[in-house]
């Protein structure tokens, strides 16, 4: 009963840390812009880069280029891979989205090569890239006949859109804005612009009663809750009330509810972009230049969100609490069972398991990915102390590679966008391709010759070319009986 009582709380505590530390300055963002694509944009401004009828050799190097530029992690793309799905996406080049997002960015790939090395890193982004690719591709071959049934829901759905207005353009760029102010961690963002002292007695003895609560370890991963943390969950508790008293029922109209629960976000955003820091007697709140950037966006996104017209406005705020509720219970409930689990699995029994460049240690990695999973930046150290441990470099690039894409959450999540059979299909694929670069990347570490390197590279651009022929084929098939 004790031990059963120590995984509910370590879930719970798994959870109020993911919620304080990740939730607010990437996921809200990423909520309303989802639901902007899917409200505001018509169809064939995304079907022109990445639908289904759009050449192969066009829409995934377009997929994974635009998810190349999103430093966000796993939990944070899904509402972006739900909106740009829901709009008419082909799922290959959604899917291809879906997965070189959080593993192949710009500022996770930054990060890999300060910590594990340049080679890790270049190793990360060409694998990524390809396989990728590959798996999406696949996706495309396998579910070709519901990606044709996918394509005409949406034709109904959105035929009456004939362009993006400039309200709504403004406003989608105002949100993206948003979401690299609150994620990119690059001065000026981060430089001190100002500080002042609140007297709070107690602040820094209720900061250690949070860490009593919820470890803080940044070895293994745990980040703890903050005092500036626990203020953010009573914020988010706040606004999950109040939205859904104000956004339920929004496309009959706005009221009271609807502004509270904006401008509760609106604050919850900027007090997350300050930096609190507890000392004795008093609470030290330091402006960065994120909270002025932050602002500015909030000004940018009030100015276009009320130039829309009412219709339009509510149908953005509508599919945008939709997707909440569609995702963030299971963002939840994934993050707790994640917490219980870990404190299961010992990052001591790495050495034994993934010591060696074999088939069962890649597999291993894999599956550690799913239930050890770490929000991106911080799955990097945890790589490295893993390294530490004994982990051979090429289970550790098979942990990196299912890590972002195979989280419990994140499959939950997926799920709710895309259906069971596309998501085991796809984690299926992703466990077998992140095992397969584990082993081509451990290969090389332990001294294979570069020409064989070459000759299995140059095997897998073959596949890609082949599997890209007969994504054309279909492609075209489809257009004729079309």
């Amino acid at each position: 009963m004790h031990y059963a009582l120590h995984l509910v709380g370590s879930g719970a505590g798994n959870l109020a840390a993911y919620l304080a530390a990740h939730v607010l300055l990437c996921l809200l963002p990423a909520f309303f812009i989802a639901g902007a694509m899917t409200a505001l944009i018509p169809k064939a401004s995304i079907t022109r880069w990445l639908g289904r009828h759009t050449p192969a050799y066009v829409s995934y190097p377009a997929a994974a280029a635009a998810g190349s530029l999103l430093a966000v992690c796993s939990c944070t793309i899904v509402p972006l891979f739900g909106g740009i799905y829901r709009k008419g996406a082909g799922i290959g080049p959604a899917i291809t989205f879906l997965f070189f997002a959080p593993a192949g960015n710009i500022m996770a790939l930054a990060y890999t090569g300060s910590i594990l090395g340049a080679e890790f890193a270049v190793a990360r982004l060409v694998l990524s890239l390809l396989f990728g690719v590959g798996i999406g591709l696949l996706m495309a071959l396998l579910f070709w006949r519901d990606d044709m049934r996918h394509d005409a829901q949406t034709d109904t759905l959105f035929a009456e859109q004939a362009r993006v207005g400039k309200a709504a353009m403004g406003l989608l760029l105002a949100l993206a804005a948003l979401l690299v102010a609150g994620t990119l961690k690059l001065w000026p963002l981060t430089a001190t612009v100002a500080a002042f002292d609140l007297p709070l007695p107690g602040a820094e003895a209720w900061q250690k009663a949070l860490f009593a609560l919820v470890p803080y370890d940044a070895a293994k991963g745990e980040e703890g809750v903050s005092l500036q943390g626990s203020v953010l969950i009573v914020l988010l508790l706040l606004i999950a009330v109040t939205a859904w008293k104000g956004l339920e029922d929004i496309v009959e109209g706005a009221n009271r509810w609807t502004w509270v629960a904006l401008a509760l976000a609106a604050l919850t955003l900027l007090v997350a972009a300050l930096r609190l820091v507890p000392r004795a007697e008093v609470l030290e709140i330091v402006l960065t230049g994120r909270v002025f950037a932050v602002a500015v966006c909030l000004g940018g996104v009030l100015h276009y969100a009320r130039a829309l017209p009412a219709d339009a406005r509510q149908a953005w705020l509508w599919e945008s609490w939709r997707f909440v509720k569609q995702i963030f219970g299971l963002l939840v409930l994934g993050v707790f069972i994640v917490g219980m689990v870990r404190q299961v699995i010992r990052p001591e029994w790495i050495e034994s398991l993934a010591g060696s460049n074999s088939v069962q240690a890649n597999v291993v990695a894999v599956l550690f990915g799913v239930f050890m999973y770490f929000p991106t930046l911080v799955e990097v150290p945890v790589a490295r102390m893993f390294l530490d441990l004994g982990m051979h470099r090429g289970p550790l690039l098979a942990y990196l590679m299912a890590d972002p894409e195979l989280s419990l959450q994140s499959i939950l999540m997926v799920a709710a966008v895309v259906g069971r059979a596309k998501v085991l299909a796809y984690v299926g694929l992703v466990a077998l391709f992140s095992a397969a670069a584990g082993l081509m990347y451990g290969v090389w570490v332990d001294g294979l010759a570069w020409w064989h390197l070459v000759l299995g590279l140059a095997g897998l651009f073959a596949l890609l070319a082949l599997l890209l022929y007969r994504v054309q084929r279909r492609q075209h098939n489809a257009v004729s009986v079309g």
